[in-house]
């Protein structure tokens, strides 16, 4: 009967130990939780001093409001540029016209200068006002590409998006999303319900991002592991029921478990010094695994255990046919409860701020014309 099992006391609870820990600097201002206190999800935990964020996010939405505005004069600016290449093309031609007729005024003088009927001066004057014609009608052309020119550097800078799609605008619109995600950071939330345990923040502290403050323990999720002796491992196998007794219940309480996953590698090639057996001075110690055994639900929130305390483990391996190393991924065992609601009131944000400085209500800087065509 023995043969059909492998047993050890070497086993304790294990958990997730969630670190709370912040994602902006701050002032603590509010502590809204303790050791062993139960939290639930979205549950505030810690409050930062918001005023710092609060300006922050006003000198963004004022940045993006003075942007929009930047960019609505330069889609005004292609209707006043394009009408000035227009008024520049009227005038290559009336350049082109005064040339036609000084040329013709020309010619009809050179005609009759033979004769005597048109004086020289007269023939000169002729010849002088042809020569201003066309120096008219260079500066003209001259004027008309220039305006060209810079319509179409205008054009450049809008051609291709709308208002609230301009790339300038998006970037200053980045930055109010990105103050506005600061100051929802600004209080820090229980991502799962658990117990809240480790609380070292204290009351007006400076605290850096990154800084562990507390942390929250889900006693619904906890495990144990079970170190068995390498020699213990040969017949054990994923899926393999086992018998869990804690110190605290006793023997009156018998948890149900599985087999959910062997350990691949030793405590001791993990440890912090691991042992370096290739010395001179070597002795054989026998190695321990941890297999991780898998608690039923209902009887841990029956009978409540605790991350750290001791087990004991009945590995029932009678049954061979499970794996002995899992090969196929599984689904991720905690995920955060919480919802992700900042960045929708971000982009609210966003679009407030560009709707009030385009003088529209509704979709801001949809309607925005494009560049007009200039040929």
């Amino acid at each position: 009967m023995a043969s059909h099992y492998e047993a050890t006391d070497n086993a304790y609870v294990q958990g997730h130990v969630i670190q709370i820990t912040p994602q902006i600097g701050g002032t603590v201002m509010a502590i809204l939780a303790d050791d062993t206190d139960y939290v639930k999800a979205g549950q505030p935990l810690v409050k930062l001093d918001p005023a710092d964020a609060r300006v922050a996010l006003d000198q963004a939405e004022a940045g993006l409001a003075q942007t929009v505005r930047q960019v609505r004069t330069l889609y005004a600016n292609n209707g006043a540029l394009a009408a000035q290449v227009r008024l520049r093309d009227a005038e290559v031609l009336r350049a082109q016209g005064d040339v036609a007729r000084a040329t013709d005024d020309l010619a009809r003088r050179q005609s009759l200068s033979g004769n005597g009927a048109v004086s020289k001066e007269e023939l000169n004057h002729a010849q002088s006002q042809l020569v201003s014609a066309r120096s008219a009608l260079a500066a003209a052309e001259a004027g008309v590409n220039a305006a060209r020119e810079q319509l179409n550097s205008n054009q450049a800078l809008t051609d291709g998006t709308q208002l609230e799609l301009h790339p300038s605008v998006q970037l200053a619109a980045a930055k109010v999303r990105e103050a506005h995600l600061t100051t929802q950071r600004t209080a820090l939330l229980a991502p799962v319900d658990g117990y809240v345990a480790r609380r070292s923040v204290q009351l007006g502290q400076r605290v850096a991002a990154g800084t562990p403050l507390m942390a929250v323990i889900p006693l619904s999720k906890v495990w144990v592991d079970a170190n068995f002796k390498e020699v213990q491992l040969r017949h054990i196998r994923i899926g393999q029921p086992a018998r869990v007794v804690a110190d605290l219940y006793g023997k009156k309480v018998e948890y149900k478990g599985v087999v959910s996953g062997v350990g691949i590698g030793t405590g001791a090639a993990f440890s912090l010094l691991p042992a370096q057996n290739a010395t001179g001075n070597w002795i054989k110690v026998v190695q321990r695994v941890p297999v991780r055994i898998e608690l039923d639900t209902q009887q841990l929130a029956d009978n409540p255990l605790r991350v750290g305390l001791s087990m004991n483990v009945d590995i029932d391996v009678t049954n061979q046919t499970g794996k002995v190393l899992a090969d196929v991924p599984v689904a991720a065992s905690l995920a955060s409860a919480l919802s992700d609601h900042s960045a929708e009131a971000a982009d609210a944000d966003v679009r407030r701020v560009i709707a009030a400085n385009t003088g529209m209500t509704g979709n801001a800087g949809k309607s925005t014309p494009t560049s007009p065509a200039v040929h």
